[in-house]
């Protein structure tokens, strides 16, 4: 590929020069970082690499319960569900200021750790997480109820109050950005948590809440367990003392978070799972806006992202014009070292994800798909794969039909609207879509056509605080952004007394 360089051994040039020093390591408890109680620990590798950058207390069972208990006992009886909302908003907005004065350290853990550019961490993801946190900070003196029109000689209102404990636990695709996802409406909301970061991205979120015990966050507010899902997340999901868990990932495991939370104490659940987007591009569409949102829709974050359109759909008119000019930008994408700020796209996540991306591109090739370009391994060290673009692919293919969470496009051909639609619709996931046309009357027809939570009109990745975000079907429910989310972490009391005695009440 064009724009990548490459050392005398074929291995992609390295930027060290942003790598930060690893402060945090040990799982955060009740305002302490303490060791696991087992003492285990576990790696945590640079994808641009493989190399290990720091070991992390590995939590388990016996440590969950301890974040449990002090996450209780500051619900029960600590000051935050009771503090004025204004107090709390000032703390969140502190909280808010340190993460805009720590914006390079963030943003290298979440390079160092999953991969992700530091040029987007600084100018997008971390400032973005603090506007995050201040939006809801401005929501948290505003939870009100409402005084009800009673059909009956009765007085009745609603109070809304935080719903308690809270388990989160996110993916490595975003890792700030998902920490204060979770974290900032609940804590606008009065709730106290327990926050269990993938094992393959913990640094960002120990570093988050160092600066959340510095802004003021009481003990036991927020804690966070580094560890792995069928141990540190399986004990989260099935605790009885946790009154809701908000999860992030695959829909596999979401359906077991799912049982779990059932099996338990029946605590609440919010899922926001996989997704195979749509990208509909009609013959009215600009070509070039057309290819780049396309490309960026696959590559962003090296296509880690739930909403990636890894299907587009081109009209036949223009179908050809439109492959030509899509695989010439492909081609010319730089990959490399996420430190450097040419780079459009960095490594993925870890050996177990490129391995996964690399199985499924073969596989695309046994079905008879044809491979236009990409499709093989850059480097000889670290986890980069090429942007990848099959056509000639069928809806029942595993490319097709799986989500791939790779830079891997299946570039498909219609012709009808009613066709495009029904292939749009054919899938188990209903997150996000794409649609291309200068025709308001076509955009609008097929965006209430298509099921899924969000639908983008000539834009992509087009996301705001205000917006709630979610989907449809297997994809999960409960929605995060706006004030769905705030609602989501508060529960609905009902309070009725008679406007005058009467028996028969």
């Amino acid at each position: 590929m064009a724009e990548n360089q490459s050392n005398a051994n074929g291995s992609l040039m390295t930027y060290d020069e942003h790598v930060p020093e690893i402060k945090f390591t040990k799982l955060f408890i009740n305002g302490e970082f303490v060791d696991s109680v087992k003492g285990s620990t576990f790696e945590t590798k640079d994808p641009r690499n493989g190399r290990v950058v720091a070991r992390v207390a590995e939590g388990d069972k016996e440590d969950v319960d301890l974040a449990v208990n002090a996450a209780r006992q500051a619900f029960d009886h600590g000051p935050w569900p009771r503090m004025p909302g204004y107090q709390k908003g000032r703390i969140m907005s502190k909280f808010a200021d340190l993460i805009e004065e720590n914006i390079d350290e963030l943003a290298a853990l979440d390079t160092i750790d999953a991969g992700k550019l530091f040029s987007v961490g600084k100018a997008r993801d971390i400032p973005r997480a603090a506007m995050l946190l201040r939006y809801y900070a401005g929501a948290a003196d505003k939870i009100h109820g409402e005084v009800l029109k009673m059909s009956r000689e009765l007085h009745g209102y609603t109070l809304r109050e935080p719903v308690g404990v809270i388990g989160h636990i996110i993916p490595w695709n975003f890792p700030t950005g998902m920490f204060f996802m979770k974290v900032a409406p609940a804590l606008a909301a009065g709730c106290t948590m327990i926050m269990k970061p993938a094992e393959q991205t913990p640094l960002s979120a120990l570093f988050c809440a160092h600066l959340a015990k510095k802004a003021g966050a009481p003990d036991g507010v927020i804690n966070v367990v580094t560890g792995f899902g069928p141990t540190a997340g399986a004990a989260i999901s099935s605790h009885m003392d946790i009154d809701m868990v908000s999860f992030t990932a695959s829909t596999e495991v979401g359906c077991k978070v799912m049982q779990a939370a059932a099996t338990s104490n029946l605590k609440q659940v919010s899922l926001e799972l996989g997704g195979k987007s749509p990208l509909i591009v009609f013959d009215d569409a600009d070509l070039d806006t057309a290819t780049d949102l396309a490309l960026a829709g696959v590559t962003y974050n090296k296509g880690e992202v739930c909403v990636a359109g890894s299907r587009v759909y081109v009209q036949e008119a223009i179908y050809e014009d439109f492959e030509r000019k899509l695989v010439a930008k492909a081609e010319a994408w730089p990959v490399g070292d996420p430190f450097d700020p040419k780079v459009q796209q960095g490594p993925q996540v870890d050996k177990k994800q490129f391995e996964k991306i690399l199985s499924y591109i073969e596989h695309g090739k046994r079905e008879g798909a044809t491979l236009l370009t990409g499709g093989e391994r850059l480097g000889t060290e670290g986890y980069y794969i090429q942007p990848t673009i099959f056509t000639n692919v069928k809806e029942d293919n595993v490319i097709v039909r799986d989500e791939i969470f790779g830079p891997v496009m299946s570039l498909m051909k219609f012709k009808t609207t009613e066709e495009v639609i029904k292939r749009a619709n054919d899938t188990r996931y209903g997150l996000a879509a794409g649609i291309l046309t200068k025709n308001i009357d076509l955009a609008n027809t097929v965006s209430r056509s298509i099921r899924a939570g969000i639908i983008w009109i000539n834009c992509y990745f087009a996301f705001d605080n205000d917006c709630p975000y979610g989907g449809y079907k297997m994809r999960g429910f409960g929605r995060d952004f706006g004030l769905d989310a705030l609602h989501k972490y508060l529960q609905v009391k009902s309070i009725v007394t008679p406007i005058y005695n009467s028996p028969w009440l």
